[in-house]
C-alpha cells in the first residue's frame, strides 16, 4: 500500500471529498497506511485538502 494506491483512487473519484477513514474502507487498507500516505501526498500539493472542523479531521480529493 502506497501513496500511489491512494492517489489513484481520488483521481478516480474527483467529484467527493474523503476523509481518510472513508479511503481505507473504500481501499480496504489502513487507517495508518492510508494517514501516511496523505501526509506525504499533501507535502506534494498532488491533493486539496480541508479542515472539516472536527478535532484533527480533514478531507481531501484531487
Amino acid at each position: 500500500m502506497g501513496q500511489q494506491e491512494v492517489y489513484d483512487f481520488l483521481t478516480k473519484n474527483k467529484s467527493k471529498w474523503y476523509t481518510s477513514r472513508e479511503i481505507s474502507a473504500k481501499l480496504g487498507v489502513s487507517i495508518g497506511s492510508v494517514t501516511m500516505s496523505l501526509k506525504k501526498l499533501r507535502k506534494t500539493n498532488l491533493i486539496k485538502y480541508k479542515n472539516t472542523g472536527k478535532r484533527n479531521t480533514y478531507e481531501y480529493k484531487v
